[in-house]
């Protein structure tokens, strides 16, 4: 009989396991990685295939495989534009690699635990960002539940972790209000509610005992305009208030900013406003920053899921691979809300 040089539609992969007398598993093996199985058996599933005319789908790869086809990724939140990067930049890999996305925002959860837990049951591997559940809740699904990778977070146990850098860049910033001659400051945001706010924080800390300038307490606030101009109305009313805000995101910033300038004052001639991210909105409100890789941040944790999913299903690698752990960089962007810039300096 000659096979089928056209492939029909509605053939399933359990008609072609039926045909060539495998199971379904095998079936897909052959389909992946052919040299997973005995030439005679991908023999009988190729010819079977053929005559069939049989092509193969992801859902049924990832059935026959005892996979959802799906990731799942675990936010704070998800307003604001760095988490829509994040976002942007995850689902972009996700979707070339034919993965749906699963979302879950745990802001606002009393109980943010049991349906990060529920989500690991419904997905193949699962992105964690940030201080969204306790390190025993993400160690007890890297015992026991489907892989997983870290985002701006620090490390935990054997799981993979990818975050930006914090402390180095945020002691820049310090040093570089330092040197416009500001000695009052103020750090808008909760070290407490953040491993990346808790860096920065860190950092500028660190740059003011360098200097021997006292590290004042942090303002805390969450990370929204809002809050932010909220945060600033009480700064202001201060008896002595701060020549130069160092705040935790973008967003704060500008709220910040907008405070002043309600108040009648000038940024930056009487207060400097530095924020961190650098979103579309901080660059027309030309605002000093630090800019960090958001995409590049969700597009590495969906490649390392990728490869960790692909690990654990694959009968040829019993070993796993060691954990890795990455810090991307950040750059100091100098624009005009932090002070006059000497010459050389250049404002992006």
């Amino acid at each position: 009989m000659k096979a089928l040089s056209k492939r029909r539609t509605g053939v399933t992969i359990y008609e072609v396991a039926r045909r060539a007398g495998v199971s379904i598993a095998t079936v897909s093996r052959t389909m992946r990685d052919p040299d997973l199985v005995t030439p005679e058996t991908r023999a009988r599933v190729l010819a079977a295939v053929d005559e069939l005319g049989f092509t193969p789908s992801r859902l049924g790869r990832s059935l026959a495989e005892g996979q959802h086809a799906a990731n799942g990724i675990v936010f704070p939140d998800l307003i604001g534009p760095y988490y829509a990067e994040v976002v942007l930049g995850y689902e972009e890999v996700a979707a070339d690699l034919g993965r749906s996305v699963l979302i879950l925002a745990t802001h606002g959860r009393r109980d943010a635990a049991a349906q990060v837990l529920e989500l690991a049951n419904r997905v193949d591997g699962m992105v964690v960002m940030g201080r969204t559940v306790g390190d025993d809740i993400v160690e007890r699904i890297a015992a026991s539940g489907p892989p997983l990778v870290l985002v701006a977070r620090d490390p935990v146990s054997t799981v993979d972790t990818i975050r930006t850098d914090n402390e180095r860049s945020a002691r820049e910033l310090a040093e570089h209000l330092l040197a416009h001659g500001h000695r009052r400051f103020a750090f808008v945001g909760d070290p407490d509610d953040s491993p990346d706010v808790a860096g920065r924080y860190a950092g500028f800390a660190a740059g003011l005992r360098a200097a021997g300038i006292p590290v004042p307490a942090p303002v805390r606030c969450s990370f929204d305009i809002e809050a932010g101009r909220a945060a600033a109305e009480a700064l202001l009313r201060r008896r002595t208030r701060p020549q130069a805000v160092v705040c935790a995101n973008d967003e704060v910033a500008l709220g910040v900013h907008t405070a002043a300038t309600d108040a009648g004052l000038s940024v930056p001639d009487d207060l400097a406003v530095t924020g961190w991210d650098d979103v579309m909105a901080a660059r027309f409100a030309g605002l000093t920053t630090v800019r960090q890789p958001m995409r590049e941040l969700g597009a590495t944790a969906a490649h390392w899921l990728h490869d960790r999913i692909t690990e654990r299903s694959s009968d040829r690698s019993r070993q796993r691979v060691a954990r890795r752990s990455q810090v991307l960089p950040t750059q100091l962007t100098v624009r005009r809300s932090c002070g006059t810039h000497h010459p050389r300096e250049v404002i992006r």
